[in-house]
């Protein structure tokens, strides 16, 4: 082959299956929408012909048989029982321990890092097995390694500095504001690496505006891949009674960002006029929202339900009134989608992403402002007084999630991204050296 032909990148085939490395970090469902994400993109991508192997840390995904795990344990040092136990010293055993380890010591969250650690090494010795790395907002320094072996690209869901913000504003002491500083201490490193990698992917329109706002990406890096839902199995069950005031949220995480303390307001608000009571999916935990829940004599009102399939999940949706997003902000919320897909009537807040993902007010949802319980007390007494408004909003909101959103057509638009970075010629270089090219090159002689 002349040097000529070696300067000039050979087109790629837009039919040829890929072999796809997917990173996530925390990837189970049930620790929220990234898991959740993982576990149906995943699973869209095989559906479509290609081959996945995922990488995960703990707690690991929950993914579709045809798919193969490759487990890289932390230290977990977050986990459910011992939430920030420090490791013995017989626990550190690699680089990426010690400086899993370290970042612990200094108030840090050091999970991204060090899972970025373990992937390099294990893809390191597998540069030939794959044609591209899909990292799931791990975003730690060393996916920049990854990047230089294997063509990379990244989902990031939302801007994490949105995060550390709301939780600096609700937090009243110094001191714990300068440790939520120092936790969320990651989020400089994400912004570096996305900076330097080819393509970002991102759900929503409003999170690509954060993204490039906060974290300085340029936007001609990034393209919008909106996330699915599965509308046959998301799907009314009209043989299920609702039950009268029962109102039903999801809550992943206890942090302000997710605006739970106020629907417990609300809630408290709304118990004075008349019978409410609230299934949250998730675990309880030791946080302020819980606290609160005894401070509003509200615990004997509320259930909480964790670690069930997503069939529960609809029965659960089918059972109640009102499904309620009261959060700050969101990057998309994909709570919201699947409770519209249901056809339960939604009431949300217009953080973040969410008036573009929810649509307008009165038609497929009922809107409010974010951080105002009695906006959130009127919006559901609007929807908990109205049976003919609940059924046209669930009936029209479920209409707006079928036409727009799928995990096949997730998944469709993000091979779009896979080919797009693949054919840049640093990529095509990169899989000539990895011996990838012959079987993603047409028959050009090339």
């Amino acid at each position: 082959m002349s040097d000529a032909t070696s300067a000039k990148a050979p087109a790629l085939s837009p039919n040829a299956p890929l072999s796809i490395a997917y990173l996530t970090y925390r990837g189970k469902p049930h620790v929220g929408g990234q898991g959740v994400y993982t576990r149906h993109l995943t699973k869209a991508l095989v559906d479509l012909g290609h081959t996945v192997e995922v990488f995960g840390g703990q707690p690991y995904p929950i993914l579709d048989e045809r798919i193969t795990l490759h487990q890289l344990p932390s230290l977990d040092l977050w986990n459910d029982h011992f939430p920030g136990r420090f490791p013995g010293y017989w626990e550190l055993k690699t680089k990426a321990d010690w400086a899993e380890a370290f970042s612990h010591l200094r108030g840090t969250f050091g999970e991204p890092l060090a899972f970025s650690m373990r992937a390099l090494q294990a893809l390191s010795k597998r540069q030939s097995d794959f044609d591209l790395v899909h990292d799931n907002q791990c975003l730690g320094y060393s996916v920049l390694g990854i990047e230089k072996l294997i063509p990379t690209i990244a989902t990031l869901h939302h801007p994490i500095t949105r995060d550390r913000a709301l939780e600096m504003a609700h937090t009243p002491t110094w001191r714990k504001r300068y440790s939520i500083g120092r936790w969320y201490n990651f989020v400089k490193m994400q912004g570096r690496v996305a900076k330097r990698l080819p393509r970002i992917v991102v759900v929503s329109e409003n999170s690509i505006k954060d993204i490039h706002a906060d974290m300085g990406v340029s936007l001609d890096r990034m393209r919008l891949v909106p996330v699915g839902v599965d509308p046959a199995l998301f799907t009314p069950l009209p043989q299920i009674a609702r039950r009268p005031g029962r109102l039903i949220t999801t809550a992943s995480a206890d942090v302000a960002l997710k605006g739970l303390s106020y629907l417990l307001e609300a809630m408290a608000k709304l118990r004075t006029e008349r019978d409410v009571t609230l299934t949250i999916i998730g675990k309880p935990r030791d946080g302020a929202s819980n606290q609160l829940i005894d401070q509003l004599g509200l615990r004997p009102h509320i259930e909480f339900v964790s670690g069930v399939p997503d069939e529960r999940v609809v029965e659960l949706y089918a059972e109640a009134e009102l499904a309620v997003v009261p959060s700050l902000y969101e990057g998309f919320s994909l709570p919201a989608i699947e409770a519209m897909s249901t056809g339960i009537c939604l009431v949300a807040t217009d953080g973040g992403a969410l008036p573009e993902v929810t649509g307008r007010d009165g038609d497929t949802v009922l809107q409010c402002a974010a951080g105002d319980v009695d906006a959130l007390v009127s919006a559901i007494r609007r929807g908990l007084d109205d049976a003919e408004l609940r059924a046209r909003v669930g009936e029209a909101g479920r209409r707006r999630v079928v036409e727009r959103w799928s995990w096949k057509h997730c998944a469709q638009l993000t091979v779009e991204q896979y080919r797009e970075v693949l054919a840049m010629p640093h990529n095509v270089e990169k899989l000539r050296n990895n011996g990838r090219l012959p079987a993603l090159a047409q028959e050009t002689g090339c």
